[in-house]
């Protein structure tokens, strides 16, 4: 579903969408979609969280997996700003599935080994 969406598009000298589609899976089996939007002036934002943000509207914010790729259709990992949001959503998206790259997925915890909101975390 993530690479239907995908295939970057200028809209004009300053913004370009669909440079990156994502797809996530809800606890629920629900599945949300978003594309990406980069801005000149760093105002986009990532199409995880423009699926995230779809799924949020619906009441939901437990995910289940997740998967964004690239404009050419290959598996990409989350950057750090994508992976915290998830994290911050419920303590079990740490259990969320992702796909880092085609063919190898893993949970989000081994992304965010020493997650600040755990108490087994490191002590500042």
């Amino acid at each position: 579903m993530a690479r239907n969406i995908t295939g970057e598009k200028r809209l004009n000298d300053f913004v370009q969408i669909a440079g990156v589609g994502a797809a996530l899976e809800t606890a629920d089996g629900n599945i949300y979609t978003g594309i990406s939007i980069d801005t000149a002036c760093s105002m986009g934002f990532c199409a995880e969280h423009s699926a995230i943000a779809e799924m949020l509207k619906h009441g939901e914010y437990k995910i289940k997996a997740i998967v964004a790729v690239n404009d050419n259709g290959q598996a990409i990992p989350p950057c750090g700003r994508c992976r915290e949001l998830i994290s911050q959503l419920s303590s079990s998206n740490l259990h969320t599935i992702i796909e880092v790259k085609d063919g190898i997925r893993v949970p989000l915890s081994e992304l965010l080994p020493y997650d600040w909101k755990e108490p087994s975390g490191p002590v500042w």
